[in-house]
């Protein structure tokens, strides 16, 4: 999410069609006190929007209209004449009535919560009794024609920015500038996606299929990055749901059984729509800073089913790099009882900040439903089907399919940034913009005339107390998104040591129906194997906790590798992995401060340095509602509120390869996020493991410190590495980041729109006094080893994040074994990173 976020933010700082009329302004009352969420609308139509906190509004039709009607509840309701096509920044005053006085004084504050006080309250309440029975869930089986359309734009385009330097050589892009129905700004098109699928559900099984049958995108079509970005605006919501989840947080629906302590109701009208009595409902929210939304709904009489709905995320919403989010929801009647979803429009406002003039990028989504059909059942196995290949077909669709099966016709901007686009790829300065952008985002700088990727060159620069400086070079081959082969390799250097480590791997998929796929490789290295309880099998992996530049006391307990690896994975099913590999790994202290030391008989001194050891393990991974993108042998992942369960079985064997010990390993772990509504968000892991047989240090499991200034997840904060050394264990996290809700409540905070975290994390383990005995050698470095066995040892956190946007900082205590030697009672941590 952060480098895709960095790369969108980036393209920021990378023509005329205008509707028949247009009118912008502000509301007011005879105080000069602006009138938010007062209604305006083209005299005789239905076209129309609400006012802003501050009172402003923008309006716009492709057709022409001779008047505007502005009206609020307990106000005399104003015409006014336009005598032009584009009117902008008009100033309304509206005058109150007499005999509304005491209404106005409600509407303009807190409403009633009570519904023999609010008509408001009585229609929501009657809307949750009926939501269940609306919409498709009323329905067996359902399908429908689903056609959704794309878009990014860059916006407030104005002479500084087409005059500058940055566009020097393309000024002709600026042809296709528009002017925005939603907020008034201009805009630039600068990507396209089109889509045509068909959609199955059985609400029954709670199963539901789509099958993509035609794509097209313009822009940066080919990056995976930018398109995955994108795809959060594809987040399925429905607005009868207590929450609506949009860019990882969760909103407050207006529609939601919480919504009565959230926001403001007031009853506004009630009129004829397609021939059904409908209420107008208009929502506020109640407190600022909260992930809430203002604007109205209609919905009918008799079934309290929606039939129009928008929702504008107040600006005060503690969401960063999101301006504006606007929603407009669309229901047509199908008969008497059945209100079915019809257009389904939504806009994001991404940019720096939230200032009125700041220039951002529009994310817009249009999707439309056609074809309805009902209560035809199928058969189990056709909600079983996945696509496993890249079908070229369905991206390369002829125009005559998409003239046929686009549900809405595009506009003439639309049409020209297929081609606007085209050209500007060949402009050399967009090419070296749009490279420099693709490299901060993937952290790879990219040759595709020999399919080769140079990076990541984010860890070109290291440093520990062993190699000093570290640099690192390295590499990968890149044919495409979906490479059924992939080799990766890196080469580094220490300074201090003056040794040089590398590494190399591949991977190749051979099926891609059951993705199975063989892999291997051999990795040379320097390792902090004191930083996870699960030892990695990844060839080129490499811990941060042993490559931080500042550390919290000695970071000299450290390890050299040299670890080969083959094995094979294989999906089964779909989100379940098995994997079974073998693999050969010789350790042996780096440091001369740091012992690996073991009793060895076999030793003609007695005692060993160097441990050879062959594993191998059997691993089962399994991610319920986990979604992918790709169809190569590297994928990656779409969302990030699934479930990560993992057990593993590792064996070592002396009789392989002269190997040191036998032993089995046994190891388990369980990670769950939980949206707790719209307190937050709450991740929880538990793990458990344990080792049967004898083994010295280099093979325990130890209990992974945190000796560095950044905020690990699953990691202990004030437990320096290797304090700690178990073969039996058990350790539990929980996270919980309150998304604002805190600070919101806090006068002199919330306008910081400051984010709550608390942690709490604790760990029980065994030692074998066998274990103890093998790694005690009498060598003058050895550190005695302890495990959290006569209590669970735990730590507790608060943390404010949120700070400048971009900055996390978290303060850990310790909450026992106090008396350990140089125990951390405590310590501030921190992270860095793009969120919204």
């Amino acid at each position: 999410m952060k480098l895709k976020l960095f790369f969108a933010l980036f393209i920021v700082a990378l023509t005329s069609t205008f509707a028949q009329t247009k009118v912008s302004g502000y509301v007011y009352d005879v105080n000069d006190e602006p009138i938010p969420f007062a209604n305006v609308v083209f005299k005789g139509s239905t076209e129309g929007t609400i006012t802003n906190e501050d009172g402003r509004f923008y309006l716009e039709s492709d057709e022409i209209w001779n008047a505007l009607v502005v009206s609020f509840v307990g106000y005399e309701v104003l015409e006014f004449p336009l005598s032009k096509k584009v009117n902008y920044d008009l100033r309304f005053v509206l005058k109150e009535e007499a005999e509304s006085l005491r209404e106005v004084v409600i509407v303009s504050g807190k409403q009633s919560k009570k519904a023999s006080e609010n008509p408001a309250i009585r229609i929501l309440k009657k809307i949750w009794e009926r939501k269940r029975q609306n919409g498709l869930s009323q329905f067996k089986q359902y399908e429908y024609d689903q056609y959704e359309k794309v878009e990014f734009d860059l916006n407030t385009i104005d002479s500084a920015l087409i005059k500058s330097k940055l566009f020097k050589g393309m000024e002709f892009v600026f042809e296709e500038v528009d002017t925005s129905s939603v907020t008034g700004k201009t805009y630039l098109p600068i990507f396209l996606n089109e889509s045509v699928k068909k959609v199955y559900g059985d609400n029954i099984t709670k199963d539901k299929r789509e099958d993509l049958i035609g794509n097209k995108n313009s822009g940066f079509s080919n990056n995976q990055i930018i398109i995955d970005f994108i795809d959060d605006l594809y987040s399925d919501y429905n607005i009868y749901d207590n929450y609506l989840k949009f860019f990882d947080k969760s909103f407050v629906s207006p529609l939601s059984r919480t919504g009565i302590q959230t926001y403001n109701y007031v009853l506004s009208d009630s009129a004829y729509i397609d021939n059904k009595w409908c209420y107008n409902i208009i929502y506020y929210p109640r407190r600022k800073n909260e992930l809430t939304f203002k604007g109205d709904f209609w919905v009918n009489d008799s079934t309290y089913a929606i039939k129009e709905i928008n929702l504008q995320a107040s600006k005060s919403a503690n969401i960063n790099w999101v301006k504006e989010i606007y929603i407009e929801q669309e229901f047509e009647v199908l008969n008497d009882s059945v209100f079915l979803i019809k257009r389904d429009y939504f806009l994001s406002d991404f940019a720096l900040n939230k200032k009125e003039k700041s220039r951002g990028v529009y994310g817009k989504r249009t999707t439309l439903y056609d074809n309805y059909k009902f209560n035809q059942p199928k058969e189990e196995k056709f909600y079983d089907k996945v696509v496993y290949n890249y079908d070229a077909d369905i991206y390369n669709r002829e125009e005559d399919f998409w003239e046929k099966n686009r549900l809405e016709a595009l506009n003439k901007d639309e049409k020209g940034v297929y081609k606007m686009l085209d050209t500007l790829k060949t402009v050399k300065k967009f090419k070296r913009l749009y490279n420099l952008g693709s490299i901060l985002a993937s952290g790879y700088v990219e040759f595709p005339s020999i399919n080769f990727d140079y990076g990541p060159i984010f860890s070109t620069f290291g440093f520990n107390e062993v190699e000093g400086m570290r640099l690192r070079t390295g590499g990968r081959t890149y044919f495409g998104p979906n490479d059924l082969w992939r080799l990766e390799g890196f080469l580094a250097y220490g300074f201090r040591d003056d040794k040089f480590k590398y590494g190399i791997s591949g991977k190749w998929l051979l099926d891609k129906r059951s993705r199975l796929t063989v892999f291997g490789g051999n990795r040379r290295d320097i390792e902090q194997i004191g930083a996870s309880l699960t030892s990695s099998t990844d060839v080129l992996g490499r811990s941060l906790a042993s490559n931080a530049v500042f550390t919290a006391g000695s970071n000299d307990k450290l390890t050299n590798i040299n670890l080969t690896n083959l094995g094979f994975s294989i999906e089964p099913m779909r989100n379940f992995e098995v994997r079974l590999d073998g693999s050969f790994r010789t350790l042996s202290s780096a440091s001369p401060t740091f012992s690996l030391d073991y009793n060895d008989l076999e030793s003609s001194t007695g005692i060993s340095s160097e441990i050879k050891q062959f594993e191998s393990r059997l691993a089962l991974s399994y991610f319920p509602k986990r979604e992918m993108t790709g169809f190569g042998v590297e994928r990656k992942e779409k969302n990030d509120n699934f479930a990560r369960l993992f057990a593993q079985v590792t064996r070592g064997d002396r009789n392989w390869f002269d190997s040191d010990f036998d032993y089995t390993k046994v190891q388990f772990s369980y990670i769950q996020p939980w949206q707790v509504g719209g307190f937050g968000r709450l991740v929880t892991s538990i793990e458990a493991g344990k080792t049967f047989g004898e083994v010295p240090l280099g093979l325990l499991s130890v209990v992974p410190g945190n000796q560095t200034y950044f905020s690990i997840y699953n990691t202990f904060s004030q437990l320096d590495f290797y304090e700690f050394v178990t073969d039996t264990y058990t350790s539990v996290h929980f996270e919980h980041n309150f998304n604002g809700r805190l600070f919101s409540r806090i006068p002199f905070l919330k306008k910081y729109n400051l984010r709550a975290i608390v942690g709490l994390r604790g760990v029980w383990g065994e030692l074998s006094d066998e274990n103890i005995a093998l790694s005690t050698t009498g060598n003058p470095v050895e550190f005695p080893l302890l495990a959290p066995d006569t209590r669970m040892y735990y730590e507790y956190s608060f943390g404010v994040a949120n700070i400048f946007k971009i900055l996390r900082i978290d303060f850990n205590f310790r909450g026992n074994y106090l008396d350990n030697p140089d125990a951390r009672r405590f310590g501030v941590t921190g992270s860095f990173g793009f969120y919204f």
